[in-house]
């Protein structure tokens, strides 16, 4: 038992993939949030940050406004100056809003793209991205000690604004005014594009309209209201299985492309003009193919274990280094900063671009693939043609496995002792451990087995030549974990 204010056996708070979640009110409770919130602010005191204050934003899952609202009362008690989002927004908005404000860095309550019932914890760091390795467990130290026995204090909001420590911030303007030194807008304003967009009941809804709306191109988003049941979809994660409404109205409506957005809009999804969806895969070596060939860029391409190899026969063809790292963009974010890279992304749908911040953006990213129609004047299915041009066929998927906990070692034990010289008749060339199992298969293409870094779940993924070998490699994945 510990003393104190905790009045029960204490369980560690361990940051994922990305920040802290956990099921609402299970253990995603205002105590923790608190115990979080004074973590932080320790953090950037021991750092000499806290003088340039902190951001803090929310998105619209239930009581998002209510927990950050005890973060800001917590950190604005230890005397740090925060910066309070007025309204629910996107992570990599308020991002955005650390770097231009010079601020310490940024929490956001989002638990992303999790089912409905849980909730999040993000540190974001002063240049915008996602916290390295080092500062998570910096971090988590802090949190620890909090938990073991301090009581955090807490300031009335309005004391707050009164005395200084605590001002409210729009955190759109300023975002929205960046997106237009990156991208033509009013030349897709022009264009007479018929655009779907799919915000999945999140914190993106609206940003597409205020971006590009009022000219010759039109939008019709859907799922724009805030439900945080996240009605229709086992969660908010814009990937085929829940963009069967987008795909609908594509098809019904004859709109020219899809987009969607996760629940913090940190991730996209895309339909093409048929109504089929494109993965995350073929997405991020659209918008690579994009910078390097259409607008005439060169760099470092930086990618997850988990992101297509379509990415590696793309650095040959244009010459440039490509740097792969366990998945999360607390390891994609800091190589992108030191590599000055022109992209980085993960198979999650979470993609990164020079100029903008070091983190997924799927509002940007979305921008980027109109920006890519326009400019070539093809569709999106004649885009993925062109690519495959270029590298060959990939297909991709994944399969989410849940298993009872207890398993969990097994699972472990029988995965790291398999070592096989042919996976689905395809020849093994070696195997990657850094995070998982990954397989790297003849021909250029990939299978891996990993646990979930946020959710309970094992994760299966394979990229081959064709759908049928993808479906054949996953299941000998499956049999070979004994899920």
């Amino acid at each position: 038992m510990v003393e104190g204010v905790f009045h029960h056996p204490v369980k560690p708070i361990k940051f994922g993939t990305d920040g802290w979640r956990a099921i609402i009110a299970r253990d995603f409770t205002f105590e923790n949030v608190r115990a979080c919130a004074l973590g932080v602010a320790r953090y950037l005191e021991r750092r000499g940050m806290a003088s340039r204050g902190l951001v803090v934003g929310y998105d619209t899952r239930f009581a998002s406004e209510e927990f950050a609202a005890e973060v800001a009362s917590v950190v604005a008690a230890s005397g740090t100056r925060v910066l309070l989002c007025s309204r629910a927004a996107p992570t990599p908005v308020v991002s955005f809003n650390v770097v231009h404000r010079r601020a310490a860095g940024a929490v956001v309550i989002t638990a992303s793209h999790n089912p409905w019932a849980w909730n999040g914890f993000k540190y974001k760091s002063p240049e915008g991205g996602s916290a390295a390795p080092e500062v998570v467990a910096e971090l988590e130290g802090e949190i620890a000690r909090v938990l073991a026995g301090a009581t955090p204090q807490l300031v009335p909001l309005p004391e707050a604004r009164s005395r200084g420590l605590l001002d409210d911030l729009d955190p759109a303007p300023p975002y929205l005014a960046h997106a237009a030194t990156l991208v033509d807008l009013g030349q897709l304003r022009a264009a007479g594009l018929k655009v779907g967009v799919d915000a999945m009941h999140g914190a993106g809804a609206g940003y597409f309209p205020a971006l590009l709306g009022g000219g010759a191109t039109t939008f019709q988003e859907i799922r724009g209201e805030r439900n945080p049941l996240f009605p229709g979809m086992a969660q908010p994660e814009p990937i085929a299985a829940n963009l069967g409404p987008l795909a609908d109205a594509v098809r019904r409506d004859g709109l020219d492309v899809g987009v969607a957005l996760d629940g913090d809009a940190d991730r996209l999804g895309l339909v093409d003009e048929r109504g089929q969806f494109i993965t995350t895969l073929q997405t991020f070596a659209l918008l690579c193919l994009y910078w390097l060939e259409v607008r005439g860029q060169r760099g470092p391409l930086v990618k997850s274990l988990t992101q297509t190899g379509m990415i590696e026969r793309l650095g040959q063809l244009y010459d440039v280094p490509v740097h792969m790292t366990p998945v999360g963009f607390k390891y994609l974010g800091p190589v992108m900063v030191r590599e000055n890279a022109l992209a980085a992304g993960e198979e999650s749908g979470g993609y990164a671009f020079r100029g903008n911040i070091p983190e997924r953006d799927g509002i940007f990213g979305g921008l980027l693939f109109l920006d890519m129609m326009v400019r070539t004047g093809k569709r999106p299915s004649e885009l993925l043609e062109w690519l495959y041009s270029k590298v060959g066929p990939h297909h991709f998927d994944r399969w989410d496995l849940e298993f009872p906990p207890q398993q969990r070692e097994a699972i472990q034990r029988r995965t790291s002792k398999a070592r096989p010289d042919r996976l689905a008749g395809k020849r093994v060339e070696s195997i990657d451990t850094q995070d998982g199992y990954r397989f790297n298969l003849e021909g250029g293409y990939w299978a891996l087995v990993r646990f979930s870094g946020t959710e309970p779940l094992l994760r299966l993924y394979a990229e081959a030549e064709s759908p049928e070998q993808v479906r054949e490699l996953l299941g000998a994945l499956r049999e070979m974990a004994g899920v």
